[in-house]
């Protein structure tokens, strides 16, 4: 049954991106439906067009490792990734709907039952970056200027060893990580000894995210850990995860992860006008005490204030009438 079942909605922007990236032929297969498998075999019915859910093993598209979304300073390769990616779209600064934007899906369709208005409430107050779940957005749209606004960032991909940069802590408490910027670090999950990884022991009721969930493990995937970033705690800090899914399938998860890389002092961002920017990992980036932008924020967290996260989240943001005016 998942050979047939839709995408689910849950596409990342690098597949929109293909045919302007010389990779026209994988676009084809992607966008026409497609019987070939991994394991060999045909797939009957075919995979519809724009492909079968990211949890579908045997489609070889979602699978295809592409060299142009590699950064050359990353060693991460093979399983348990699905095809690597180093480059995830800025989702803004607020993890508030990060996972699903102003439109709810049920079963794998837009539903249009009383809960969505809820739901689009929420998407359009705190979806504040130049992407947003299962909506278009354009340049007019970037209010702030191409040249102040982050399209994308840098990501490390997880190598397996409780780095607090490509593995998440799972808290599975959306509310405590998006008031609490500083949420899982608070909870004593980093390692004093060794201030880059998470404690060998997670306190609490905490859980690394599975193995196959590792940051950047699939370029065809349009959920947070896989290629989404947020500009709320700086790059290269921790990634701290809640929400409604689970450590081991986070189809509809979310939370606080910045851009991060193996380069030293900081990571790499993409600005909308087509500027690559080396931001540091001491960037300036306001209160971290401070929780998120959401719908029922009130003070620093209103609807339409300007980012609490300082220069690094008034970057992160499309339309917040933020002034940048000090370099980065």
């Amino acid at each position: 049954i998942f050979g047939t079942l839709p995408n689910a909605f849950q596409l990342s922007y690098l597949i929109g991106l293909l045919p302007f990236m010389e990779q026209q032929a994988l676009w084809e297969q992607i966008s026409n439906p497609n019987q070939e498998r991994i394991d060999g075999g045909t797939q009957n019915p075919p995979f519809p067009p724009m492909g079968p859910p990211q949890w579908n093993g045997q489609y070889v598209p979602w699978a295809t490792e592409l060299p142009g979304l590699r950064c050359p300073s990353d060693p991460g390769t093979g399983a348990p990734a699905r095809g690597r990616t180093n480059y995830a779209a800025c989702m803004g600064d607020s993890t508030d709907a990060g996972h699903y934007g102003s439109t709810y899906i049920s079963g794998g369709a837009v539903t249009t039952a009383g809960i969505p208005n809820w739901f689009s409430g929420r998407g359009r107050a705190a979806c504040r970056g130049v992407y947003v779940p299962r909506e278009s957005t354009a340049f007019r749209d970037i209010l702030d200027g191409l040249s102040n606004t982050i399209a994308g960032g840098e990501i490390a991909t997880d190598l397996g060893d409780r780095d607090k940069r490509t593995i998440a802590s799972f808290r599975n408490e959306n509310n405590n990580v998006r008031n609490i910027p500083l949420y899982c670090r608070n909870q004593n999950q980093i390692d004093p000894q060794r201030p880059q990884f998470w404690v060998s022991s997670m306190p609490g009721p905490a859980t690394l995210a599975a193995t196959a969930v590792g940051r950047g493990y699939r370029w065809a995937a349009g959920r947070m850990v896989w290629t989404g970033m947020n500009t709320i705690l700086p790059p290269n800090t921790e990634l701290c995860f809640g929400g409604g899914g689970s450590a081991s399938s986070p189809n509809d998860a979310f939370g606080t992860g910045s851009a991060s890389s193996r380069h030293q002092g900081g990571a790499h961002v993409l600005m909308a006008d087509g500027a690559v920017k080396f931001i540091t990992d001491s960037i300036e980036a306001g209160d971290a005490t401070v929780g998120n932008v959401w719908r029922d924020g009130a003070g620093p967290r209103t609807p339409g204030s300007e980012s609490p996260y300082g220069l690094w989240g008034a970057l992160g943001t499309r339309a917040s009438k933020e002034v940048i005016d000090e370099e980065f």
